[in-house]
């Protein structure tokens, strides 16, 4: 995978978001609720159901033109949360569905590409839920070449620093951040999982990779 093309493509969210929900939603309908219940470990203070919660509330925001100023705060998504207090497990995923399924044709409908970045946290979200059910493919698998489109984007359209990415899992280098600058590119080689938990804050301990050229904080979008 090279440089990101200029040209947005409006599906590409959309496809990310019905990739995930395929392979996400099965599996959670297969766990026993007492694993909704266990901690977020990449989200403290968050259950994996107040992760999902969290989710569906966010992609129904988007299906129902529901973004009002200050929605995706912190005190906003403890509300949708909150809200969502005496649900069952099942309509929570019923409300992720709907919302996985739904919500792509909306962000794809934004010409500004401003909702884009929405379908990247839910596939990192996922990536979080697996995590913490001890199941494999967090941060990578089928979703994983579209939402590394979508990081490839975003963090060129925020001036993140360059940064050129062999990736063990990928057959082409990912080009990440500016398209210019007098700073030398930095250089990463590794998986798709660390490299996307570089980028998101999540931990990487244990992990084998090689950063050349930045420190792992200077990747972080959140941070």
């Amino acid at each position: 995978m090279t440089a990101a093309d200029d040209v947005r493509d409006p599906s590409l969210p959309g496809r990310l978001l019905t990739v995930e929900r395929d392979a996400l939603l099965p599996l959670l309908r297969s766990r026993p609720d007492a694993d909704f219940a266990l901690p977020a470990a990449a989200c403290p203070g968050w259950t994996v159901r107040d992760v999902l919660a969290h989710c569906s509330a966010a992609l129904i925001r988007v299906v129902e033109s529901r973004l009002e100023k200050g929605v995706f705060s912190p005190e906003s998504n403890d509300r949708d949360i909150a809200d969502r207090a005496d649900w069952t497990n099942a309509r929570v995923l019923d409300e992720l569905e709907r919302g996985m399924t739904e919500a792509g044709e909306v962000i794809a409908g934004r010409a500004d590409g401003v909702l884009d970045g929405i379908a990247f946290g839910e596939w990192v979200h996922a990536g979080d839920v697996r995590d913490s059910l001890g199941e494999p493919g967090a941060y990578t698998g089928a979703g994983g070449p579209y939402a590394l489109s979508l990081l490839a984007r975003v963090t060129r359209e925020r001036g993140r620093l360059r940064l050129h990415a062999d990736l063990d899992d990928v057959d082409e280098p990912l080009q990440l951040g500016a398209t210019s600058g007098t700073r030398t590119p930095a250089r990463f080689i590794g998986d798709t999982a660390t490299l996307v938990r570089l980028y998101t804050g999540r931990a990487v301990d244990g992990a084998l990779y090689e950063l050349m050229g930045a420190e792992a904080k200077e990747l972080n979008l959140f941070g």
